[in-house]
């Protein structure tokens, strides 16, 4: 039998009084009567050959056929009931993009979705981790976390906050002063673009007034989600963002022994100037300036 020629009312029917184990039940709940879902069940049977139920007083019962094609009609109609419920849901349902680096979601955004949830349920945030920069012109994504100082043309942007930076190390390593450092690797992570302000390793010893000492091993990281990572496991000393590493400092995986700290860059909220934000872009917007 092609497709185009199945029975589709016919087997919405006897899906309905196999499951229901009566044509009574079924006409009820399909809202026609018992002679229209009994009509329907015959021309079912003599459109395919099969006899699919043996009627008995007052109660009906598949037969070896029915038997074997009611699963696959019931599998098949809660497949369809899932899917559109899905979507019709979605449809409803208000979504906001956000994109960011991959540290800074992973590190700070993640653990903040469960308060971000009980302000707005009625918004669905897609978290867009990606190192690369976004076109906000693009209607994929609304709010992005820009890493920088700027200016950034073409965007609305309102500054979060400037990140602060530290050597931290697992505490069992055992580094409580500077001089540590000559002993244990230093944790390094490469800066997509080489700037004099960013807050590397050489600049933490010109600020600290120290020299670097020359006989420490290093480890580089193309992330710095993988550098707090590395410290984590205690593989040596990592400067890293204190903002990202909040989680790791309160339950003890990480330690910070000493200073200076030393600024990093700031973290800009940035929308697409030729597009007002929706009311749902805005709530959005005001809780990630709430919680930095």
């Amino acid at each position: 039998m092609q497709r185009r020629s199945l029975p589709l009312s016919g087997l919405r029917v006897f899906e309905a009084a196999a499951r229901l184990g009566s044509f009574k039940a079924a006409a009820k709940e399909l809202a026609v009567t018992p002679t229209a879902v009994s009509h329907q069940i015959r021309a079912l049977e003599a459109q395919t050959g099969l006899l699919l139920f043996d009627r008995h007083v007052r109660r009906v019962s598949l037969t070896d056929a029915g038997t074997q094609l009611y699963p696959v009609l019931r599998d098949g109609f809660d497949a369809f009931e899932a899917t559109l419920a899905r979507l019709t849901h979605q449809r409803t349902r208000t979504q906001v993009t956000i994109s960011a680096t991959n540290a800074f979601t992973v590190k700070w955004l993640v653990p903040r979705m469960a308060d971000f949830r009980s302000r707005h349920p009625g918004i669905d945030l897609q978290l867009q981790a990606s190192d690369d920069v976004v076109d906000l012109r693009s209607t994929a994504v609304d709010i992005a976390i820009r890493y920088g100082r700027g200016p950034y043309p073409g965007l609305v942007t309102q500054p979060l906050f400037t990140d602060r930076f530290a050597p931290v190390a697992n505490p069992r390593l055992g580094v409580e002063s500077p001089d540590d450092l000559a002993r244990v690797p230093l944790i390094r992570f490469d800066w997509k673009r080489p700037q004099p302000e960013n807050p590397t390793w050489e600049r933490w010893f010109k600020v600290a007034q120290r020299p670097q000492p020359r006989q420490a091993s290093q480890l580089r990281f193309s992330d710095e989600g993988h550098a707090i990572q590395a410290a984590v496991a205690g593989h040596g000393v990592a400067l890293v963002s204190l903002a990202l590493i909040s989680e790791e400092l309160e339950a003890g995986h990480l330690a910070q022994p000493f200073g200076p700290e030393i600024d990093g860059h700031t973290y800009h909220l940035a929308m697409y100037a030729g597009r007002p934000p929706s009311a749902s872009v805005q709530a959005v917007a005001h809780w990630l300036s709430t919680q930095a």
